[in-house]
């Protein structure tokens, strides 16, 4: 007797292809009890995980790539089956949920990924490694279950390996998707849900750390705002800025001043951090230049933002531990109160009310002294907007900057394209902005220099 096919994965990732999906539970079941040598696997059953059991691949890290218009992905297979890739330290649950995630930071439009026929194990297609598995154990099989639904990618593969393709027109006819289909975000995407704070307990390691919760009102837990707060129209700008020109998450810095006698935390200056949140190597540099930026202007750190590009603007439980974490460094050794204010910014959720961002003012309150495992609670934070004169020579500089910066990212925005079915990427980033315009109407003479730069990056 040979070996029996092994069973397969039970888990089922976000962004996996129909005909990629990992099995459940029952099914896994199902295909223990069924699959024998007389027995076909399906296409859908021949996982990562089956492959590892019967010895074709091997967990290694850096043995699984990407090639894709022009940009490789590295990525490292674990020994359960899974994906963690190299530079964000990310799990994926199966390839075509790697290689939709990797393809969409290059192509925002793109639909799927079909990870089979574009993620390569140690330079072979993983295709190639589900043919030889059926080959093996299945040599009556139909070669359709392998190939099935993988044609279309093969294109993208060959592109990028300078290889002939059908004609432009051809193609375009064949896959011409409609008019809602090509915005830069999918509403398809499986929704977030928020939690209430309620519910979360005690804390526990098992528990998503992206889990996004719901804020909770100072009044609702019998407290007072302990502090006020005012944040400048050109910090908005700024901010609303940045986080709309990448599909990945950024985060930056605020600088202001907080007065003790009025207890006015008031917020003058937004600090965008020009680098990629996995480089660990140049953030120290960034984070430096920063504070002499703020020592340069006599302002304080006074608060944080960050992005959440597809999602609502909501915190997550790791965003309330970094909350709670820059309040006590902020708090200082001198036990003397000083706020810190954060900032999540949702630019491409389609949650959103009409064009404009999102923008979440927030602050945790620390859990109960009788409860210190619980975690803090994050509440909303009322702010007054105050509209300033004009836009500063040193914001319109740094969003000339994060141009550059961002101009050659693979996750740069398509600014082309549609949004919505009357309104393209940059039209909405326009018209969000405006809702943070200063008093002196000319900045819109002066953004369009930056709307060209903007252009120019594609």
């Amino acid at each position: 007797m040979g070996s029996e096919p092994p069973s397969s994965p039970q888990v089922v990732e976000e962004g996996a292809d129909e005909e990629d999906e990992e099995l459940s539970g029952a099914e896994d079941a199902d295909l223990r009890a069924s699959s024998g040598r007389g027995s076909l696997l399906t296409r859908r059953g021949i996982t990562l995980r089956v492959l590892l059991k019967d010895g074709l691949v091997e967990p290694g890290d850096g043995v699984l790539s990407i090639h894709y218009l022009g940009k490789k992905f590295v990525g490292d297979l674990l020994n359960d089956g899974k994906i963690r890739w190299v530079e964000t330290g990310q799990i994926f649950n199966s390839p075509s949920a790697w290689a939709t995630h990797c393809k969409r930071l290059v192509n925002p439009a793109k639909k799927s990924g079909c990870g089979w026929a574009s993620v390569r194990y140690r330079g072979q297609k993983l295709v190639q490694y589900k043919t030889t598995w059926l080959h093996k154990y299945q040599p009556s099989a139909d070669m359709s279950l392998i190939s099935e639904g993988e044609d279309d990618e093969m294109g993208d593969d060959d592109e990028e390996e300078g290889k002939t393709t059908m004609p432009v027109e051809d193609k375009n006819k064949k896959s011409r998707p409609e008019l809602h289909d090509i915005g830069l975000m999918q509403r398809k995407d499986r929704e977030r849900i928020p939690v209430r704070y309620c519910t979360l307990g005690t804390r526990d390691a098992a528990r998503d750390p992206h889990t996004l919760v719901e804020l909770s009102a100072f009044s609702a837990i019998n407290r007072f705002q302990p502090f006020n707060v005012a944040v400048s129209s050109n910090v908005l700008l700024l901010m609303d800025f940045h986080c709309h020109l990448t599909t990945s998450e950024v985060v930056g810095y605020l600088g202001g001043r907080w007065d003790t006698n009025t207890q006015l935390l008031t917020v003058l200056r937004a600090f965008p951090c020009r680098t990629r949140l996995a480089d660990k190597d140049t953030a120290p540099a960034v984070e430096e230049e920063i504070c002499q930026n703020l020592f340069m202007r006599g302002l304080s750190l006074v608060g944080w933002y960050h992005s959440h590009p597809r999602g609502p603007a909501l915190p997550s439980l790791q965003d309330i531990d970094s909350q709670m974490d820059h309040q006590l460094r902020l708090q200082g050794s001198s036990n003397g109160f000083q706020p810190c204010l954060g900032i999540i910014c949702g630019p491409y959720y389609h949650g959103n009310q009409g064009v404009a961002s999102t923008i979440t003012p927030f602050w945790v309150v620390p859990p109960p002294e009788q409860r210190p495992n619980d975690y803090g609670i994050p509440v909303a934070v009322e702010v007054t907007y105050v509209q300033d004169n004009f836009l500063t020579t040193d914001v319109l500089n740094e969003m000339m900057l994060l141009v550059e910066f961002y101009r050659s990212a693979p996750d740069l925005v398509q600014f082309s394209q549609m949004w919505s079915p009357n309104t393209s990427v940059l039209d909405k980033i326009k018209a969000s902005l405006s809702g943070h315009a200063p008093k002196d109407q000319a900045y819109a003479q002066i953004l369009e220099h930056v709307y060209n730069q903007l252009r120019n990056t594609q």
